[in-house]
């Protein structure tokens, strides 16, 4: 259901059914949540990689599962499935990329979205497909698409379900960066190292305080700054940056 592979502190979670376009179901939603639970609790993992198999990133809810008389109801699949899925990823202090190797449709597109740095491939697409067969968008869809794109253009799209391409992501501003299908994999991987590599101590707090500038206003984000700013100033980290910097060396971050 999801690959695990870890190298150079990285955590590559990778969503593994293709026979079903990597739709999700119970099974699946919950290993997910499992891997990153232990992502966020594990120190050597400093940052993650979430992709999927195949021709699909991930096609959303597994329908036969909706149908099924015995599943879950609407209700739990958004309250036990998604929603968790998408508060870790928001919540998990170090760098999650996304990278989207193929359509990307209903809570696969949002828990995409929700991650920190969104690339994909060429011939990957967004679809808010929920319209289509009378739902809404879930999986923090109506939160983060108007943010990203705006509120006029999100709702046309959540209204129309209308497929957009990777191209036109990157140009609304919903994605990161469009890559070719070879380089995808490989690209995201570096990105990941990358990150991985840096002060991922001061990352977890970047992210912290884009969460919170959401919602906040400039006087209470101006005051959490002055606060994680504080705190990042006492990582060892920092210490390190700095000490690299004045002696004209490449600095050896420990995310610590």
């Amino acid at each position: 259901m999801i690959l695990y592979q870890f190298q150079h502190n990285v955590a590559q979670l990778t969503l593994n059914r293709p026979q079903v376009y990597n739709s999700f179901n119970r099974e699946m939603a919950f290993s997910m949540i499992s891997h990153l639970e232990q992502c966020a609790s594990n120190a050597d993992v400093r940052a993650i990689l979430l992709t999927g198999t195949g021709k699909a990133f991930c096609a959303g809810q597994d329908l036969q599962e909706v149908v099924d008389p015995n599943g879950p109801s609407l209700t739990n699949i958004l309250k036990e499935h998604y929603n968790p899925i998408v508060e870790l990823i928001r919540r998990i202090e170090k760098p999650v990329v996304c990278a989207v190797n193929g359509v990307a449709a209903g809570a696969g597109a949002n828990i995409a979205l929700a991650c920190d740095v969104v690339l994909a491939a060429e011939s990957a697409s967004f679809i808010q497909a929920f319209s289509k067969i009378g739902l809404i968008p879930d999986s923090g869809g109506t939160y983060f698409l108007p943010r990203l794109i705006g509120f006029q253009k999100a709702l046309a799209l959540a209204m129309l379900g209308e497929r957009v391409s990777a191209a036109e992501a990157e140009r609304m501003g919903m994605i990161y960066k469009v890559l070719p299908d070879e380089q995808l994999q490989s690209e995201a991987m570096q990105i990941a190292e990358t990150l991985a590599q840096m002060p991922t101590k001061a990352l977890g707090l970047i992210k912290r305080a884009f969460n919170a500038g959401l919602h906040h206003t400039l006087e209470e984000q101006l005051e959490l700054e002055q606060h994680l700013q504080t705190a990042a100033g006492q990582t060892a980290d920092f210490q390190e940056g700095v000490q690299a910097f004045l002696q004209k060396r490449k600095p050896q971050f420990k995310g610590e």
